[in-house]
């Protein structure tokens, strides 16, 4: 074990905690500035170019996306440790491992964490699971108190903002103690696979020195519950059991999930532990181990979690992922020339494309959608303005070929991945969009 009661740093360049300063809105005002004057003396100029250059990003993203999906399916990159190699360890040979639970206000966790990660195949002695409780969060306190939970260790994060899961991962990684030599973070909910920290262990020593991260795939258990956790399920198992694999191969950035990634703890220290200002702090992690030079594999080992089955709350989770893709390509945009330098331009397009391209694009389809039903109704002349052939043309393909590609496409991945029970999902998914 190696004793980690030190702070651990982050780069502030790195930091979305000054994310809005001096110098970007002065770019952001002298932008605006200009697109006001243009759009004064030449508003027959401005709207058609800005409208081409929406709908070609549009298009090149769809076809980089749709590429990665058909690669993926094609030949995965997962790395697959069967039972057999997992078990083949003995306890001697297993390292210490610590498990980080970030909870608030979650005072039923203690059922959840008995079905869920209390069931991982792993000595005791070498396992350290750290419960992260909030200093306020009395309900979730008070039911720990009547729990007999032996092999978890409690931490109380004291109360200080932000308030973010990040904050309470990097506290429970620096409090006082000996953490492990590997580490990983699950949810509350998870049902992580029994032996994934033996598989992890077994994948971490079969590749080299920079890998720095084992991403385990992300599914949902209830997912057979109503059409938008059907969505939901088809969309868990393109990225984390196709896309990504297919991203890793490219040697392009591996934007992390929320839980289940497995770091060695010497090279989470080393990128600077997690942002606690960025609301997609993994995400962000991702990028930050590219930049450092360390590869992100994909463990072929599902950890389960629940679906958001409601429309609100589902809208309140996407928001949040949206606010936090664009904050983590803002941070990294900081400087494009070193962005450049780090990843390559093939990995940039690819890194703007897998966060601040979701919520672009999830916000043109709304634009496009509501211009096609204007046009439908009225044909008003604007439209005409604003759409040139060439641009028509863009859009009418992205319609006509785009939308039935991507439902097809959906149908392989579904067959691919065992899930045929999904393909009404993946008939219904503009819908989705």
């Amino acid at each position: 074990m190696t004793d980690t009661y030190q702070p651990v740093t982050l780069e502030p360049r790195f930091s979305a905690r000054n994310l809005i300063g001096p110098r970007f809105l002065l770019a952001f005002g002298v932008m605006a500035a200009a697109l006001v004057v243009i759009a004064v003396i030449a508003p027959s100029v401005e709207a058609p170019i800005l409208t081409g250059l929406v709908a070609a990003f549009y298009l090149a993203s769809s076809i980089d996306r749709n590429y990665l999906l058909l690669r993926g399916i094609r030949t995965s990159g997962m790395m697959t440790v069967t039972d057999e190699e997992a078990l083949a360890l003995t306890d001697d040979e297993l390292p210490t491992y610590t498990v980080l639970l970030p909870v608030y206000d979650e005072p039923s966790i203690v059922a959840n964490l008995l079905n869920g990660v209390g069931r991982l195949d792993y000595p005791r002695d070498k396992l350290e699971i750290l419960l992260l409780v909030e200093e306020d969060d009395l309900p979730t306190q008070m039911a720990l108190l009547e729990a007999n939970l032996s092999s978890v260790t409690v931490v109380i994060v004291p109360h200080s903002m932000p308030k973010t899961k990040p904050k309470a991962c990097n506290y429970g990684m620096t409090a006082p103690g000996d953490r492990g030599e590997l580490m990983t973070i699950y949810d509350a909910e998870d049902i992580p696979d029994p032996l994934q920290l033996r598989r992890a262990v077994v994948a971490f020593r079969r590749t080299p020195a920079d890998v720095g991260c084992l991403q385990a795939r992300l599914g949902y258990f209830n997912e057979r519950q109503n059409l938008l956790t059907r969505f939901f399920s088809l969309e868990y198992d393109q990225w984390f059991g196709v896309v990504l694999p297919a991203v890793e191969e490219a040697r392009c950035v591996v934007p992390l999930g929320g839980t289940s990634n497995h770091m060695r703890t010497a090279v989470w220290r080393e990128i600077g532990g997690w942002d606690e200002y960025n609301v997609t702090e993994d995400a962000d992690l991702g990028v930050r181990l590219a930049r450092y030079g360390y590869r992100t594999r994909i463990l072929d080992s599902v950890t389960l979690e629940e679906a958001n089955s409601d429309v609100v709350n589902w809208i309140r989770q996407r928001s949040r992922w949206y606010k936090g893709y664009l904050q983590t390509m803002l941070v990294h945009l900081r400087n494009p020339a070193a962005l450049r330098r780090d990843i390559g331009l093939k990995g940039m397009w690819r890194f703007i494309n897998m966060t601040g391209g979701v919520p672009l694009t999830a916000a043109c389809n709304l634009l496009f959608w509501f211009i096609l039903a204007t046009w439908m109704l009225g044909r008003p002349h604007a439209v005409e303005v604003i759409f040139p052939p060439i641009t028509y043309y863009v859009c009418l393909t992205l319609l006509l070929i785009g939308a039935p590609m991507s439902i097809f496409v959906g149908f392989i991945a579904a067959q691919a991945l065992g899930k045929p029970h999904l393909w009404w999902a993946a008939a219904l998914v503009p819908l989705y969009w």
